[in-house]
């Protein structure tokens, strides 16, 4: 029998703990008030999406300073795949901008919000490990994000209990179409490095933050009371609650 390869050994450690994010998502659009929800989320993942790109952008520049100056044999392809995935993720928060502006959002108000302790602690943490230890860890957020895109039909769901308009959805049906495409992108290079079981550890430890970060942000957009985003057209919240 063949062993398994890295990408195989890291799926099989992600596949013990997808029930969190599953549930918590689909906790999610299951929960009453489907509209103020669905804000709630554009805001959050316009939050997690617009440090991802310059995630990616300083990542890549550490990997070519470790392959210069260390002979780093991760170094050279890892900033070539992330400067890749970078240009494929560009102008993505600015596709959630426009899908809240058509859903009638302040979007002037959305970029001046303060970003939760949960996106925080979900891209700081990236922030540490590829500064203070390795590039590689953005690697393991990078397959857990990839991996948890929206399900095929899930825009024309909630366009019918949203009842907003079809621009609104943009982004959730764009990810469904291309992210399964970039997972296999990221999981086929993991089988191309020459990994130690160090550099795996990281992987590991990364992707499993990224997947308890994710679930708890999931869970706070579940709760009862979403949070408030504020119209354009009114400068009210649409939603009467407190805090997510």
């Amino acid at each position: 029998m063949s062993p398994l390869t890295a990408s195989a050994r890291l799926r099989a450690k992600l596949s013990l703990v997808e029930a969190g994010p599953h549930g918590a998502t689909a906790a999610l659009w299951r929960a009453d008030r489907p509209r103020e929800r669905y804000l709630a989320y554009l805001v959050t993942m316009h939050q997690v999406i617009r440090g991802s790109v310059p995630l990616m952008e300083r990542a890549a520049e550490l990997a070519d300073r470790a392959a210069a100056r260390d002979a780093d044999p991760l170094g050279a392809p890892l900033a070539r795949y992330l400067r890749a995935h970078a240009l494929e993720e560009a102008d993505h928060d600015l596709w959630l901008l426009e899908d809240l502006a058509a859903a009638g959002a302040d979007t002037g108000a959305v970029l001046g919000a303060i970003p939760p302790p949960d996106v925080a602690a979900l891209t700081g943490a990236q922030h540490y490990w590829i500064e203070h230890h390795h590039p590689l860890a953005l690697v393991g957020y990078i397959a857990v994000l990839e991996g948890h895109a929206p399900a095929a039909l899930l825009g024309a769901v909630l366009a019918r209990r949203t009842g907003l308009p079809e621009a609104a959805f943009r982004t959730v049906e764009a990810h469904a179409r291309l992210d399964a495409g970039h997972v296999d992108d990221v999981y086929a290079l993991l089988d191309t490095l020459p990994l130690t079981g160090r550099d795996e550890a990281l992987l590991a430890v990364s992707a499993l933050h990224t997947v308890d970060a994710l679930t708890s942000i999931f869970v706070r957009l579940g709760r009862r009371a979403p949070a408030a985003v504020p119209l354009r057209e009114t400068g009210r919240p649409t939603s009467t609650g407190g805090p997510g």
